[in-house]
């Protein structure tokens, strides 16, 4: 695994009593690699109007961990492909951009705490399903709770 396209839950997890261990955990194990978080106009667009500690939790992450891309247009037909074929409602447009930003970029992973609308097996068959059907690989798709191997770590 070199590559990580979080979305916009995960920064804000470091914040919630709910995913702030394992959020916490995910960031140190990132930290400690040469593993590149991939981070998008659309996250930057979601967090526009997040708190400061989020914002500022961001801008302390180390840029050699950091690989900041913008939203394509191959990504935003691709996103369209996902609308259409009702992976997700219209009003989730946003999540599906992050999965085709993803899934173009060819990332190893995306990592979310977005249950709703990423990160179940409903979905996730279905965002592959368009994947494959018009020909891009399946995209790996987890929370940071199962991306790393935190036996050791609590």
């Amino acid at each position: 695994m070199k590559t990580i396209y979080v979305d916009t839950s995960v920064f804000g997890g470091k914040f919630d009593p709910e995913f702030e261990l394992w959020t916490n955990l995910f960031f140190e194990k990132v930290f400690d690699s040469d593993l590149k978080l991939i981070y998008s106009e659309v996250t930057e667009d979601e967090l526009f109007n997040a708190p400061e500690k989020v914002r500022n939790f961001i801008n302390s992450i180390p840029k050699k961990n950091f690989l900041y891309v913008e939203l394509t247009e191959e990504a935003i037909i691709l996103s369209e492909k996902y609308l259409k074929e009702k992976v997700v409602g219209k009003s989730n447009r946003a999540d599906c951009y992050h999965i085709a930003i993803a899934t173009v970029l060819k990332a190893d992973i995306l990592v979310s705490w977005n249950f709703k609308h990423i990160v179940n097996i409903q979905r996730i068959n279905g965002y592959n399903a368009v994947n494959l059907m018009y020909g891009y690989k399946p995209i790996e798709i987890r929370n940071p709770r199962e991306v790393f191997d935190y036996e050791n770590d609590y």
